[in-house]
Parts: structure tokens; sequence; C-alpha cells
């Protein structure tokens, strides 16, 4: 009667592998395809809802044709010197020049002096769709402007910017993707020492990503999702890791499995079956997490939210499709040369590390969470000191942008929001009054009307019975002294009666999406704490293991912020993070972190089952320490590849997440976890029935349990 099912069972894995290999040829060229439909236009991810966003729409009416500013410096090359008439004739001659040239667009400015009379400062409109031409144009507007001679021309500006930005993004696609496999790889081929494997779960990985890629693709390019540079980079190392780690989980239950039972097919069959839940679970804490986002007001994080998630279940479907037939198909041969072991040998071996971990939990379980809580508790006293206000322009990029070298000649000279002015509309019948109100607004340097022809100054244009006027603020545009002329500013137009004022511009944008990240934070984290919450009581059928799971990964999280902040301050010079990053760091370490305790305590579970409590908890510790710790070490070192993206809000993700996920993986699941438990006893399960089991199992209980293994 078996003999006809026998290749049926090889028939399975086979049309599955079958499957993904046309997923990973046709849909693969999706994951480098993904910049296509990607944009960096921050403008398009403020706060719907904000005031500075609806000064965007309405400054739309006062242009004929929306442009791309890009700002030109000219400083004398003798230090101190003051820039001459002639250089300033020759400067306006070259700006003149570009007139009608490709990308170039609408009236240019004269070049105008600074104060000090050290610089001069002109402004050139550009199109806003120049896309990959944009570098070529800002190009020609340098070498135009390095027509004058004895000054130093430089580009400043939001064109500038969005070409130095593109220009950080172009290694998302090569770069990062490449740095993080050879990492993954690395660190596969040292900790499994298997020829074979390591391979197996990239290759999984990175057909999970293309079909990530392939969907992401289709619902951006009709409008359903939005992904920038940033959510695209996200996506490559979120899907990589996470298919590895779920990889990890199964590879590792097959191999005690095979060794046990022999038959590869009856092996996979218990694998899938005792993983199937724990890997569910923690990607649905993951994709949950990232859902929760879409209850944001900033339109990056709603982007992230389902982007990450479907490549959350992307890397799940790859892990329990793709991984199984290619296992099935190679049997032993997969982990060669190592052999497999079984549970019972690792478990009760006596030998390696996780049994010495597992024997001191044993041994002073009260000792080992005092201690790492008291230093959970020490780190986490640093995290107010993380200030997320935003990062200023010359922090922006890690290495030296000439954006913002630029922007900072230009601040030297000219007042600090000079190129980035607050914009304001109102009614144009009261021009008088709200003119007069902005200028005694405190930290305004300067105010005027915008003219027909797009500049400050002149007869005001009049759209609709509004005007528009730009004030010029004392500070630098991205500092906390501009921030607070933004808000100084409206509170003196709004007053003025019958104005309808609106302020907006760069500084009200970082304004308004800082307030909006704090509220998004007050909202999301009670959310996704409570998502969790439910996930883990319903898998580990228990009520106050998983509170004490989600109180030691928020810990962990806080303990997290607070060695970034010292980390930041003192060895990579940060003043302050995006005002997004707190909320990130928060949605991937926990999510991910209670992965690795879901992976711990499902195992922990099912041996106290079979073993009773404390038992239990010594051979779940020890059969899962290398698989867990070897996900952990893979997935921060996947994380940590953001860095090569030179860009401070990546590498501060980067550092948050894989210093989290290691402290985690190490301290938090290795000792906190396990000891709490190991002195709360079956209790720790309270409400389920493990709760009112004794401590230790019966002796026949146990050696039955053994017997069916």
């Amino acid at each position: 009667m078996s003999t006809p099912a026998r290749p049926l069972r090889w028939l399975i894995p086979v049309v599955l592998l079958i499957a993904w290999l046309g997923v990973g040829g046709g849909l693969g060229p999706y994951a480098g395809k993904l910049g296509e439909v990607a944009t960096n236009d921050q403008a398009a991810f403020l706060p719907q809802n904000a005031e500075s966003t609806q000064v965007i729409d309405a400054q739309k009416a006062f242009q004929q044709n929306e442009t791309v500013p890009a700002i030109v410096v000219w400083t004398s090359q003798k230090q101190d010197a003051p820039v001459g008439d002639e250089q300033r004739e020759a400067a306006t001659g070259a700006l003149a020049s570009l007139a009608g040239s490709e990308g170039v667009v609408g009236k240019l400015s004269p070049a105008l002096p600074s104060e000090d009379g050290r610089a001069l400062q002109g402004i050139v409109q550009l199109s806003p769709d120049l896309g990959d031409e944009l570098p070529a144009v800002l190009e020609r507007i340098e070498k135009a402007g390095a027509a004058v001679s004895g000054t130093t021309v430089q580009l400043a500006g939001p064109a500038a910017s969005q070409a130095d930005l593109s220009d950080a993004f172009a290694g998302i696609d090569g770069l990062l993707l490449g740095v993080a496999l050879i990492t993954v790889l690395v660190i596969l081929l040292l900790v499994y020492r298997s020829v074979l494997l390591p391979f197996v779960i990239i290759l999984g990985a990175v057909f999970a990503l293309g079909l990530a890629c392939a969907v992401v693709y289709v619902l951006a390019d009709h409008d359903v999702v939005r992904v920038d540079g940033q959510v695209q980079g996200i996506l490559s190392i979120l899907v990589i890791g996470a298919a590895t780690d779920y990889a990890l989980l199964l590879t590792a239950r097959f191999r005690e499995e095979l060794a046990v039972h022999g038959d590869r097919f009856t092996a996979m069959r218990i694998a899938l079956r005792e993983s199937f839940g724990p890997i569910t679970a923690s990607a649905a804490t993951v994709a949950a997490g990232l859902l929760a986002l879409l209850l944001s007001d900033l339109t990056n994080n709603r982007a992230l939210g389902p982007v990450g998630a479907i490549g959350i279940v992307c890397s799940v479907l790859s892990a329990l499709t793709f991984l199984p037939a290619a296992l099935v198909l190679l049997g032993r041969k997969a982990y060669w040369p190592a052999k497999p072991k079984a549970a019972e040998d690792q478990a009760s071996g006596g030998r390696g590390v996780w049994h010495r971990v597992a024997a001191l939990v044993d041994r002073a379980p009260r000792k080992v969470w005092a201690i790492t809580l008291a230093a959970l508790i020490a780190c986490a006293a640093f995290a107010p000191t993380l200030t997320s206000k935003g990062v200023p322009l010359d922090e922006i990029f890690v290495n030296d942008a000439p954006s913002v070298a630029a922007q900072e000649t230009l601040s030297e000279h000219f007042p600090g929001g000079s190129g980035n002015p607050a914009v304001i509309i109102a009614a144009a019948d009261r021009l008088p009054q709200v003119t007069e109100a902005a200028e005694g607004a405190e930290g305004v340097a300067s105010v005027a009307p915008v003219s027909e022809g797009g500049r400050p100054g002149g007869e005001p244009l009049v759209v609709d019975g509004r005007v528009r006027i730009d004030a010029t603020l004392k500070d630098a545009a991205d500092s906390d002294g501009a921030k607070e002329a933004v808000a100084a500013l409206r509170t003196a137009v709004h007053a003025v009666p019958g104005s309808d004022a609106l302020v907006g511009g760069y500084t009200a944008q970082q304004y308004d999406t800082q307030r909006t990240a704090e509220d998004d934070r007050m909202l999301i984290v009670p959310v996704v704490l409570a998502i969790i919450l439910v996930i883990l009581v319903f898998l580990l059928r228990s009520l106050l293991m998983p509170v004490l799971l989600v109180a030691t990964v928020a810990l962990n999280f806080l303990a997290t912020l607070g060695i970034s902040a010292l980390v930041f301050t003192h060895v990579f010079g940060f003043t302050g993070t995006d005002s997004s990053v707190p909320l990130y760091g928060f949605v991937f370490l926990v999510a991910l972190g209670v992965d690795y305790n879901i992976f711990l305590m499902s195992r922990v579970r099912e041996e106290s089952l079979r073993h009773g409590t404390r038992e239990g908890i010594l051979r779940g510790l020890t059969t899962t320490g290398g698989v867990i710790t070897s996900a952990g070490v893979v997935l921060a070192a996947t994380f940590a590849a953001l860095g090569v993206i030179p860009l401070a809000f990546l590498l501060q993700i980067a550092f948050i997440v894989a210093f989290g996920v290691l402290l985690d993986t190490l301290v938090v699941r290795s000792l906190l976890v396990p000891a709490l438990v190991r002195d709360i006893g079956p209790k720790a399960w309270w409400p389920g029935a493990l709760s009112r089991e004794s401590a230790e199992a019966p002796s026949g209980q146990e050696s039955a349990a053994s017997g069916t293994r």
C-alpha cells in the first residue's frame, strides 16, 4: 500500500523546488529594478495633515512651473578678502549664460553679495523631472560659476542635496545587497562548518527577496504603496535577515530529527510540525508591528509598514516551502561534512558553552537575573539622553557631501536661513498686517512678498486672493533656533484677523515632522506591544509568560537606546537622531527580539510538557542556544550592512538594531529570561496547564517521553 505513495512524496519537493527556481529566475531581477519606482522626494513623505504640507499644496498656485532651486555660492580664494565688483558682474554673467539651457527654467537672479562682502549667491531654478540628468545639469552650472576668476564656487540648496542623496542611494541595489549576502554566507560557513547548507539558505533568502521586490514593484507602479531609498534598503536587509533566521530554526530542528529517525521525510514532517508555530508566530509579530506603522501620520512610516510586511510574508513562504523541499532532497548531504546530532545528545552531553550556561542558570537563577536586570536598567538610564529632534543638514551624510559643505559656506556669510526661507501663504488684503507681524516675530531676519518673477521683492503676485511671503530666518534652517522661530512666526501671523495665514518651508517641515513623530510614538508603541502580547498568549497558552517576555524585550530596547545615546554622541559625533529613528528601532527590536524568545520558549514549553518545568528550561536553552545565537549574529550583521550607505539615518538604524539584537540574543534570551522562568517555576506558565505541574516531571513520564523520541 505504501509503494505508490513513495514516488509522490518525492514529487512534492521536486515541484516546489522547480516553482521556486522559476520565481528566482523570473522575479529575481526585480530586486535591482525597485529603484525605478522609488522616489527620494522628501516632500512626498511629510505629515499629511501638517500645516507645512498644506503650504506645499498652496504654493503650487504661485508657480507657473514647479522648480527645484540650486543655490550657487562664490567665495574669494584669498582668505578674508572681499569679493569685488568685477567678480560680482562676472558671476551675474555666468548665471545669465545658463538661461535657456537644458534643465534650467524661469528667470535667473543676479549674483547678490553678502553683508560682509566676502561671498556672492545666485539661484538657478531647475526642472523637477530631471532624474538621472540632474548631476550633469549641476556640473554645467558649477562649470559656468567656475569661470569667475579669483573665487571658489559651490552648489547648495534642494537640487544639490537631491543629487547627493541620489548618489548615496546608488549603492542600494548592488553594494548593500552584496555586502549583506557575503556577510551572512561567511557567518553561516563559520558557524555550521557545512559546505552546502549556507548556500541553500542564502538561495532561499534571495528567492524571497526577488518575490518581495516583484510584489512591491507592481504595487508601487500602481501607486498602492510608496517606496523611497530608505524603505528599499530596509526591505532588502529585513528579508535577508528574516529569511535566514527562519531557515536556521528549521534546519536545526531537521538536523535533530534526522539524527533520531534517520528517514528524511519523517524528520522533515516532525521538524515542520514543531517549527511551524514558532516561525509563523515570529513572522506575525514582525509583520503586525510593521503594519502598525500604518497608524502613523508620516507617509514614509506608512510606506515602510506594508512593504516590510510583504517582505516578511515572502520570507516565511520561502522558509516553509523552498527550504523543506531542498533539505528533503539533499538529506544528510546538506550538513556534510558535519553529522546531524540528536537533541538528547545536545541536552545531556555535559560539554559545550550552552550546557555550561544552562548549568549556571540552574545553579543560581536569582543571582543571574538580578545581575543582568541591574545591568540593563543601568544602560536604560541613559535612554532619555538620546535626542530625536532631527539630524542637522551637516550630519545627514556620513561622508563629506558637497551640498553640505556648500550650505555651511552659505550660512557663514548669509543669514542662517538663506536658501531655505519660511514660506507664508496669506490673504492678499492682509499683506501689510501679515508682513508686519512676521517681521516682529523672534528669529526672523527679513520678510518680503514674492513677485511675479518668483523672487522676493517687487509687486506681490496675487493668486486666488492670496499672496506668498518669504521670511528668511536668522538661524540655520535645520537648527533648534530656526524651529523655535517657525513656532513664533506661526503664532504671530495666525493672530492677524482674516489672514488665514499658513507657515511652511523646509524648517516648518522639519518642525512638523518632529512633532508628528512624537505623536506617532505615543500611539504606535502601545499598539505594537498589545499586538505582540496577544500573539504570544495564543502561542504559549499563558498570560504571565507573554507579559514577562514583552517586558524583557521592552527593557532591552530601552537599554539599547541608552547605549546608542552614548555611542552616537561620543563615538560617531552625532548631535541628534532623525525623529523616526526611535520608532523604527522600537518596531524592529521589539518585534525581532520577541522572535528569539518565541524560538526559545516554544521549545522550553515543548520540553517542559515532556520532562517538567525545570528540565524543560535547561533542555530548551541547551538545544536552541547555538541556533538562536547564530540567528541573532546573522541578523545583527545583516542590519549592520546598512552602514555602507553613507546616510546618518541608516547608520543609526543599523547600530540600534544590530547592537540591540546582540544584546537580546546574548543577554536577555540567554540569561535573563531563562533565569526568571527558572526562579518563578511552573507559575510562570499561569494559567496554562504547565502552571499546575511540579517543577520536576515524574521519572516515568520523562522516561516515556524519552522513549517516544
